[in-house]
Formats: structure tokens, sequence, C-alpha cells
């Protein structure tokens, strides 16, 4: 696709939502008519080289494979997205990032990421190949039933089910970590393997309600997330927001996530989502009294010892502006690369 095309293609709303009012037969009915229109289902020349393109690049020495998913326009790829990228670098500077997208594998996505690949960070942005990446795991079928008009699409974007697809999907094959493009990074992830991190803990016990995939490494093959996606494909319900992402994980880790064998590691909350959606805006805030400057110099200390990454939950704070003096402001100075005058855009 040509940048033209590119260009002309972005300046629509999202391809993948139907629309509001249709019930389950007509949003398959729908979505039988989008879909020779909808380019990340379809078979090109770049999607046919993701496995190749992976394999040749997963070859050069990475300390760490991350991986990250953008279904989006480039033109909505905003400094904030850009600023997982730079502080993952930045914290794991020999590993390799291979960000799974269509539109940032143009001339558009390249001079997005050439301040990074210019100071040698390998990258690499490719376009997916959903028939290769679900082949043989039980996802397979579901994508199938999904093209075929024989399952609901559901009144969700598709885009966001996709995305809890592919995280699960490229792990199974090529083993690694994936990120949300919402996190500032904080800390280099050696030592991490098959561990995923809570979103809820119980106040009394602390022990864990709800986990999140925003975050997640795991080994290639790694029998949790076979279980994962069979329970993804199995139980898709394209209706209930976090469905197939956090509450598909909860459900299996409850259910399986002792077996001998699978050796999984629940991490603690600090991990990567040491404050939750409702209170992160805080976060956003300058202090206004020296008991609130206290608060920030300690919150800043304990993310810096005790967090991988910081979540930023974007669905909430897109828009959000951080102030001069801030917690996330004085994150993003410390750890950023690029440093640019703002990442309020």
């Amino acid at each position: 696709m040509n940048i033209e095309e590119l260009e002309k293609e972005e300046q629509g709303p999202d391809p993948l939502i139907p629309p509001f009012w249709l019930k389950k037969e007509g949003r398959m009915e729908w979505f039988q008519k989008k879909l020779p229109d909808l380019e990340v289902f379809q078979s090109t020349n770049l999607s046919r080289a993701f496995h190749d393109r992976v394999l040749k690049f997963s070859t050069n020495q990475c300390a760490i494979q991350f991986f990250m998913v953008w279904l989006s326009p480039a033109r909505i790829f905003r400094p904030r997205d850009f600023l997982a990228v730079e502080t993952l670098m930045k914290a794991n500077p020999h590993s390799c990032l291979v960000l799974i997208s269509r539109s940032l594998d143009t001339r558009r996505g390249y001079k997005i990421l050439k301040p990074l690949l210019d100071l040698g960070f390998k990258i690499l942005a490719v376009t997916p190949d959903l028939a290769s990446l679900v082949k043989d795991t039980p996802a397979e079928t579901w994508l199938k039933q999904i093209k075929d008009g024989e399952r609901d699409p559901g009144k969700i974007s598709l885009s966001v089910q996709l995305s809890n697809l592919i995280r699960l999907a490229v792990l199974y094959k090529y083993g690694g970590v994936y990120l949300d493009t919402d996190f500032i990074v904080l800390k280099d992830f050696k030592g991490l393997r098959n561990a995923v991190g809570p979103q809820e803990v119980d106040q009394a016990t602390r022990k864990w309600k709800t986990l999140n995939n925003a975050a997640l490494v795991f080994d290639k093959g790694h029998p949790i997330l076979f279980d994962f996606l069979q329970e993804f494909a199995t139980t898709f319900d394209g209706n209930t927001w976090g469905h197939n992402g956090p509450y598909m994980l909860t459900r299996v880790t409850r259910r399986v996530g002792n077996t001998p064998g699978y050796n999984l590691t629940i991490l603690g909350l600090e991990a990567f989502y040491p404050v939750n959606w409702v209170q992160i805006k805080r976060f956003f805030k300058k202090p206004a009294t020296e008991e609130e400057s206290k608060w920030v110099d300690e919150t800043v200390l304990r993310l810096s010892e005790e967090s991988y990454g910081l979540h930023l939950w974007s669905s909430c704070t897109r828009k959000t502006v951080y102030d001069e003096g801030s917690v996330i402001d004085r994150l993003i100075k410390s750890h950023c690369l690029i440093c640019r005058d703002t990442y309020n855009l």
C-alpha cells in the first residue's frame, strides 16, 4: 500500500466497528460484506513474508525479544505511544522489538521510528499474517468462522479482539515479551520468565483477583498459551469488554495455572499495574502542597525500584495532559531517550 492510499484510509472511521444498531445476524452479514476491503485479513506480499522477517530479525543477538501490536493508522501513533518504545529500548538496550503493524510497516512508519533506528536500536515494524499466526492453534477455527460469517464479531471493534489474539499467537509461535503501547518502561526485563501481572488484588489477603494481558512474558510454545488460545476461540464474546482479554486470562489461570510443569509466575501488583485506571490521573497532576510533593518523590522512587513498567491505561488517559513536576513528568524525564519537549500530544 503506498503512502497516499494509507493516508486516504486513515481519514475514515474504524472499519472494524459495526453499526451500533445491528444485532447478531446483521453484524455477521455486515462483516461478510466488509471482508474483501479489510486489509488486516488480506494476504499480501508483505504479510506472507511475516514469518521469515521475524525469524531473520530474531537472529540479531537479542537479549530479549519484545513484541507490540499496533492495528490503528500510523497517523495516530502519538508521542505517548512512541514513549513506550523509547523507554523500552532505554531500559532494555540490547533487546529487539517487533512492532506488529501494517500501518507502521510503511515509509511513514519508518519515519516515526527513525530517531531510534538511527541510534542503533533493533526495531522492526512488520505486517501481520493472521492465517500463519493462528495456523495449528485452536484459534485457526475461530478465524475461519469469523471470515465465513459463522461467528458474531460483536459490537466492540474487532481490532481490539485481533490485538488480544495476535499477542497470544505470536508468543506461542516465537516466545518473548508482549507489551501494550501505553507503558512507561522503567526496568530491564532480564530474569522474567513465564509471568503475568494482576491489575487487581484482594485488599485483605493481597492475593490476585484479576489478571491483565497488557504485559505477558512467555517461552515459545508454553502450554498455557495454548489454553489461552483455546479459551479465546471457544468462548469468544465480541460484545463484552475484556471478556477475550484480561478476563479470559483470569479464567484460564484460575483453572489451570497450577498445573505441574507450567511454572507460571503471578507477579505482584507493583510489577506492571501499581496504580489502577481510577487512580492513575493523580499521577498526571503537579503537587500543590509540601505533602503532595513528598508523595510524588516517594511514588517516583517506589516505582523506579519496584516496577518493570507503569501502565498508563490509555483508554482513560489518552487525552489527559500531565503537569510539570507530576509523577508522569518525573518518570518521563528520567526514562526517555529522545526526550521531546512534551508527550502530551
